[in-house]
């Protein structure tokens, strides 16, 4: 890493000194922007068109190539690269989702001109998508105002020119142009756009049905203004001004929003204030917080003291996160989480976080899908030997409000708690991986049910028979024959 880099990292060792010891001592940070929470009392969910609760988990996938071509580049640590169909990528990991990375320079590669093949090319993305069965969020990026794909929270050269840049975004710089305005015109284009292109198929998940929402710019970054003053200023402001814009052309998706980077990737509080959705009806504005803890990234391992320092950093992440999403009555979304798959004991890593989001009952997009490091890919169409690891149990959605989820991997014990809702409809889909569910599950479930297992997708469908709302269900799944990863 350069002399730079390893200077901001310094600052942001300096700044959880101190953000720590505020937080301990008044909670300041962890109170601003709750009056308008008051009353966010259990954790929303993101839900389909039958009121299912879903559980997204995938991986980050980045706009690069043309979808016909039949491959894909993603972002990703290091150069880009050829990444196999999805649905080659849900045979690998039982996965449901993908988080697109759009580049606002490609949207608008001009003022005010947008590029229709590009988004044409999109269109095409989300239907391939929505064929192998998987949603997909858009989440719009511009590495001068924020920090690039796949790199560490903080830019690893931060020069004059690129502070520039950022505080003319946020207006810090007084003579500035309004990029703001039109960077949300060209999020109204694009929604606009997508409205209008997208089809409402037959099927399991047509195309307009599988497009989740619009992740409003990842891992902000703010220039010279950094930390409280950033969020609850400039990105509170940036974020009011877009999400009436989008509104106004789309009532329906969902909007997600991310704190600052530079801290909370790394499990700092954020002061992200309460974000009010003008649409009509229950607000859809998502919290999208990034998972990367300072000990890791970039380069660190999850080995020795690595581990007992990780594991800090992820606790308090995971209070953060938790506590943000209350604020904003927000479901929760993990935007990226990944670290080098290669390194030693990235296996062990995987595993923790992974029972850290299950815990949350969050979705997530993990690592690349580019081949490489920070992926479940060696080569395109080759699994790394992480890929097994990924490839875990998970409720796909839920026809209820989930409880808490759980699978051990140890024993190969998955469980599932939900209450029925009234007015959901539809089963509750669980992914079992192959390599411990072989010959699929045997079922311990208490009320009467009808289930379906699909071999070929490893998916369990469940049925509650006679739902009443409120009732708690417990649902245990183990494997009907020996696992072929034990021994």
């Amino acid at each position: 890493m350069a002399a730079g880099g390893w200077r901001v990292r310094g600052r942001l060792w300096g700044w959880l000194a101190g953000l720590v010891v505020l937080a301990c001592a008044g909670g300041v940070l962890l109170n601003l922007g709750t009056p308008a929470a008051a009353g966010a009392t259990v954790p929303r969910f993101l839900t389909d068109a039958q009121g299912r609760a879903l559980i997204l988990y995938g991986l980050n996938v980045d706009d690069t190539g043309p979808a016909a071509a039949g491959t894909r580049t993603a972002a990703g640590r290091g150069k880009p690269a050829a990444v196999p169909a999805p649905g080659a990528e849900t045979a690998l990991l039982g996965d449901d989702f993908a988080r697109i990375l759009l580049h606002w320079s490609r949207v608008e590669p001009s003022p005010g001109h947008y590029d229709d093949a590009y988004l044409a090319d999109l269109v095409l993305r989300v239907d391939r998508y929505a064929a192998a069965g998987d949603h997909v969020v858009l989440a719009m990026t511009q590495d001068g105002y924020g920090p690039p794909p796949g790199t560490a929270a903080a830019p690893t050269a931060v020069d004059a020119a690129r502070i520039t840049a950022a505080d003319e975004f946020w207006h810090t710089r007084g003579d500035a142009p309004d990029l703001q305005d039109r960077y949300a015109a060209a999020w109204v284009y694009v929604a606009r756009y997508l409205t209008a292109h997208l089809a409402h198929a037959p099927g399991p998940l047509s195309p307009a049905d599988a497009l989740v929402g619009f992740d409003l710019l990842d891992r902000p970054w703010g220039g010279s203004v950094q930390g409280p003053a950033f969020e609850t200023g400039p990105l509170a402001g940036f974020y009011d001004r877009v999400v009436a814009r989008i509104r106004a052309v789309d009532p329906n998706h969902w909007l997600f929003v991310q704190p600052e980077a530079d801290a909370t990737d790394t499990g700092l509080p954020s002061a992200l204030p309460y974000l009010p959705d003008p649409r009509h009806g229950t607000a859809r504005i998502g919290y999208a917080p990034q998972l990367y803890p300072a000990p890791l990234d970039p380069d660190g391992s999850y080995t020795g003291n690595g581990v007992f320092w990780t594991d800090r950093f992820l606790n308090s992440w995971a209070i953060q996160a938790v506590r943000t999403a209350k604020r904003l009555n927000a479901p929760l979304l993990i935007g990226g989480w990944g670290t080098d798959l290669t390194a030693p004991g990235a296996h062990l890593y995987v595993d923790h976080v992974q029972e850290l989001v299950d815990g949350l009952m969050a979705g997530s997009a993990c690592c690349a899908a580019a081949p490489g490091a920070w992926s479940p890919w060696q080569l395109s169409g080759k699994a790394a030997d992480i890929a097994s690891v990924l490839d875990t149990a998970y409720p796909r959605v839920v026809a209820g409000a989930p409880v808490e989820f759980d699978y051990d991997k140890g024993t190969l014990v998955f469980t599932l708690q939900f209450r029925d809702v009234a007015g959901v409809v539809g089963a509750t889909d669980v992914y079992l991986p192959p390599a411990d569910f072989p010959a699929g599950p045997q079922i311990d479930f208490d009320a009467e049910d009808t289930t379906v297992w699909d071999p070929a997708t490893h998916i369990l469908s469940l049925t509650v028979s006679h739902p009443v709302p409120g009732t708690l269900h417990t649902l245990h799944l183990t494997p009907a024959a020996p696992a072929s990863n034990i021994g």
